[in-house]
């Protein structure tokens, strides 16, 4: 399996590259992942195998964060995942937004919109947090004790 986590826009605080750094090198020992950053939704939709201009089969899957999403506990969300990478062969592409969120093409366009939970974080910050629920969704998928100290 492979998970693309990308968002929209440069990351402006040095603290944030480095803990997105560290969880992105945390999660490549259970699966292929990389962090992109995407210059707007048509940028985000030409990774995830979308054109708003042509009907092309999708070449991953797209879910968007998003507050209003379908929310999960962390054993849910490694469900979640281990069921996907079951029977799933398309990439994973986990898309935060803007300051703005998304627009509804981009709603329309997405298999899947998760919640982080009813507050809203700062998108910097939304990118952390996706990434740590990740690292702790395989962790539990392989039995480690990071997720049983909680």
């Amino acid at each position: 399996m492979k998970i693309t986590i990308a968002w929209i826009g440069k990351t402006k605080e040095p603290a944030i590259a480095s803990l997105t750094e560290e969880y992105v090198k945390r999660n490549s020992r259970y699966v292929l992942i990389e962090g992109r950053p995407v210059r707007d939704e048509t940028a985000l939709l030409e990774i995830s195998g979308r054109s708003s201009t042509t009907k092309v089969k999708p070449k991953s899957t797209l879910i968007l964060m998003d507050s209003r999403g379908k929310e999960f506990t962390s054993e849910l969300f490694a469900s979640f995942l281990g069921d996907y990478q079951d029977r799933n062969p398309l990439p994973l592409v986990f898309a935060i937004g803007g300051a703005d969120g998304f627009s509804d093409v981009t709603r329309a366009a997405a298999q899947q919109i998760i919640s982080l939970g009813k507050i809203t974080l700062a998108h910097e910050l939304a990118r952390v947090v996706l990434l740590e629920q990740i690292y702790r969704a395989f962790t539990i998928l392989k039995g480690h004790p990071y997720h049983s100290g909680h």
